[in-house]
């Protein structure tokens, strides 16, 4: 497994442990969303990944992004997912598969409504590094 699939899962993991996420968007964190999706839910988009050359056990300083998209009028719903996704994942000790991560936070949020008309989109860019174990 990759180490971007491994940071992806492990996002993913710890998001779904979280009562307040749950509370928030139930199981509803996906890669690709089915056609007759549920509102509110979590996407995982861009996965970037690049070497830290600073360290000699072959580090990779990956960005990551989560969307949230929400159609329950007005920023409110989305801001919450997003709070609730930073919460618990800023600073967090994530169990990531054959990496040791070596930190992991929010880097930026943006809550804005999409192109649509009708659904409000949220963004949260987060920074990790991760090493082999």
């Amino acid at each position: 497994m990759s180490a971007e699939v491994a940071l992806a899962a492990a996002i993913r993991a710890a998001a779904m442990e979280s009562d307040t996420v749950e509370a928030l968007v139930g199981a509803r964190f996906y890669d690709d969303p089915p056609p007759d999706v549920v509102f509110p839910y979590v996407t995982i988009g861009r996965v970037e990944s690049r070497p830290v050359d600073a360290s000699d056990r072959e580090a990779l300083e990956h960005a990551v992004t989560l969307h949230v998209w929400s159609r329950h009028g007005g920023r409110a719903e989305a801001l919450d997912v997003i709070a609730a996704l930073r919460g618990c994942l800023h600073n967090a000790s994530l169990d990531v598969a054959d990496r040791r991560l070596v930190l992991l936070f929010a880097l930026f949020t943006d809550v804005f409504r999409s192109g649509d008309g009708r659904t409000t989109h949220g963004v949260l860019r987060l920074k990790a590094i991760t090493e082999p174990e």
